[in-house]
């Protein structure tokens, strides 16, 4: 304190010192101010000029706001996708995944509009898709910065933008990331083999997501707001096939008599030399048919598979052998039943099976309302623990050469984490969620109505008696059947979309627009898979896919630009002026075809050659001979 001579404080020094301080803080607010407005200036500059396609929130919110927003679309072209990228790599675990209650019990399996009275529709309880392109595992501070900055800069440099996650050589618990490519070039029109695709080049569709009022369940907006590129299905099968030129499956960590054989294998298919084709098969079908002749041929002499028999009954052993998950069932049934493929001494075992159903993990399991599937995970977790416990042979590749089959929707979500190194035959493939070129394999979902008789009302009409030019039925699931309904349903009397059919015994009316028209639509529904897909080619419709980014089944075999037609979402408006473009010989061409790879989508009671028991095990015998890497 300032005092004066006489003792007493000089009131007037203090008051002159209280003086100048208030100028001095207000002089420094005032130039605090100016920087932060300065700072925020540059950085809505910076945005302009160097990342015109990005969000500004994303750019200034904090990490953790980012994880909040989920999967919230922004303005920016691939803003979602970054937010995406953003809650995958910072999520802790993947049991946080919401789930969406469906109408019904989760043990039912209601009515549909179905050929054979159920579909897709139906599941009870499917999982919310996260829409990201990369596994939790990709977690790296400088990954994350680099995918960032490259999903910001312009849809030109997009184009040539490689974003390659391959799986890691690492202990059996880690995770497979998406091996991937992000493109834009689409093929023409018209192949120079007469096969057709609706995706000329162009960019690819945007698409919002935003939150159903009050549900909590993510639906797409048709104005297509932002979304990841879009691929075609040449794109699908240069991703397959970059990933057999850069294998990326772990070394076995020991030499087995068995690596020889996939070492001799490959070689033989690779240098394969054109075989006496006496077994029907139609060459424009296939990407190859000497190669696949070939690999088929070396799989009827050579593979072995071990089954293990631990796990009870009715989630391991007891396969569902009707309804929409009939796929996993009827592999399962046939194989265990199997004398030719399977051996009882493992050390003889190219491939070895994980025998559980994903349909009867969620019935046995999932509790409704519950919007979690932890409890499935770490039952499956369980499982897989006591099989590396009391065999070596997952810890020799780090279950590389482990394989399951399953068809549930929620099964990607199930299996990436404790069992991403296995080789999966998923019918959820979607590149949008973790499937892995080169090892998953697509795995067709088929609707069985009785298991004594799979084959029942094969085939449909001629060319010529086949009056009706596209038809679809089918509930309003997903962001893609109301699009479709809103633009065709009971607009064009060529277009037969509809929300329902009256009812009739056996879905006799659905079965007969099916037998009776051109096209059959196979629009997604809440997953990119459905089982129209097969119903199709079942009865011998020439199937139009509507679901950006579904993996086809067999892409290492089938040439499928060559009977069926893919529709881009965004081009559902265009859908009559498509399949109208289409000159009639192409069509039968394409109807002709598609009977002559019918027999690699039917189940019989006793498998034959080709049929889809051998056809899906040749995708993941494919896969292994091909992702194998063997010690030096």
């Amino acid at each position: 304190m300032l005092l004066c001579r006489s003792g007493r404080p000089n009131t007037e020094g203090l008051s002159k010192m209280v003086y100048e301080f208030r100028q001095f803080w207000r002089l420094e607010t005032r130039n605090l101010l100016w920087l932060i407005g300065m700072l925020i200036a540059i950085i809505f500059l910076f945005q302009y000029v160097e990342l015109p396609n990005s969000s500004f929130q994303l750019s200034v919110f904090s990490h953790s706001k980012a994880l909040k927003m989920g999967n919230t679309s922004f303005s920016g072209g691939n803003s979602t996708f970054i937010s995406t990228v953003l809650s995958d790599t910072t999520s802790q675990s993947p049991l946080s995944d919401a789930f969406e209650e469906k109408d019904g019990d989760s043990g039912s399996e209601g009515d549909s509009e179905s050929s054979f009275g159920i579909d897709e529709d139906s599941r009870p309880d499917d999982i919310i898709s996260s829409g990201g392109l990369l596994e939790k595992d990709v977690n790296s501070t400088i990954d994350l910065v680099l995918i960032l900055h490259n999903l910001s800069t312009t849809p030109e440099k997009a184009q040539n933008l490689e974003a390659h996650f391959s799986p890691e050589n690492a202990s059996s618990n880690n995770n497979a990331s998406l091996s991937h490519i992000q493109k834009e070039d689409f093929s023409s029109a018209m192949g120079s083999n007469g096969s057709f695709s609706s995706s000329p080049k162009h960019s690819p569709p945007e698409k919002a997501e935003n939150m159903d009022a009050g549900s909590g369940i993510p639906q797409k907006a048709e104005n297509f707001a932002s979304t990841p590129a879009v691929f075609t299905v040449s794109d699908m099968y240069e991703l397959l096939m970059k990933s057999h030129l850069s294998s990326n499956s772990m070394i076995p960590r020991w030499s087995s008599a068995v690596d020889q054989d996939l070492v001799y294998v490959k070689s033989q298919i690779e240098n394969a030399l054109p075989m006496k084709n006496d077994q029907g098969l139609h060459a424009p079908v296939y990407r190859n048919v000497t190669l696949f002749q070939r690999s088929y041929e070396l799989m009827e002499q050579i593979l072995k598979v071990y089954i293990y028999k631990e796990g009870e009954r009715p989630v391991f052993h007891g396969p569902p052998l009707e309804g929409i998950y009939a796929s996993e069932g009827w592999f399962m049934k046939l194989l265990e039943a199997n004398k030719h493929f399977v051996t009882k001494k493992p050390k003889k075992a190219h491939l070895f099976y994980l025998p559980f159903s994903s349909r009867n993990l969620e019935l046995a399991l999932y509790v409704p309302n519950s919007h979690s599937h932890k409890n499935l995970i770490e039952h499956l977790k369980n499982y897989l623990d006591k099989i590396v416990a009391k065999y070596p042979f997952w810890n020799r590749t780090a279950g590389a050469d482990h394989f399951l089959v399953a068809c549930h929707d929620w099964a990607p979500a199930e299996t990436k984490h404790h069992m991403a190194n296995c080789i999966r035959a998923l019918c959820n493939a979607d590149v949008n969620e973790g499937f892995v070129f080169g090892k998953d394999a697509s795995l067709p979902e088929t609707y069985i109505p009785k298991a004594r008789n799979p084959l029942r009302g094969l085939g449909g009409k001629r060319p010529s008696q086949r009056q009706t030019l596209a038809f679809f039925a089918g509930r309003m699931h997903g962001y893609v059947r109301p699009i479709l309904l809103k633009y065709w349903g009971n607009r064009d009397p060529a277009m037969k979309i509809f929300n329902t059919l009256p009812n009739s015994k056996g879905n006799k009316n659905y079965i007969q627009y099916m037998k009776s028209s051109k096209y059959c639509i196979c629009p997604r529904g809440y997953e990119v898979n459905s089982p129209r897909v097969v119903e199709a080619i079942f009865f011998e419709c020439v199937p139009v896919i509507i679901s950006d980014n579904f993996v086809p089944p067999f892409l290492e075999i089938l040439n499928w630009e060559s009977f069926a037609i893919f529709v881009l979402e965004k081009d559902i408006p265009n859908l009559k002026k498509i399949l109208l473009s289409i000159p009639k010989k192409t069509y039968i061409q394409m109807q002709m075809r598609v009977k002559m790879v019918q027999k690699h989508f039917l189940w019989h009671p006793k498998p034959v050659k080709y049929d889809l028991f051998h056809t899906i095990l040749h995708s993941i015998w494919y896969n292994r001979v091909f992702q194998f890497r063997p010690r030096l």
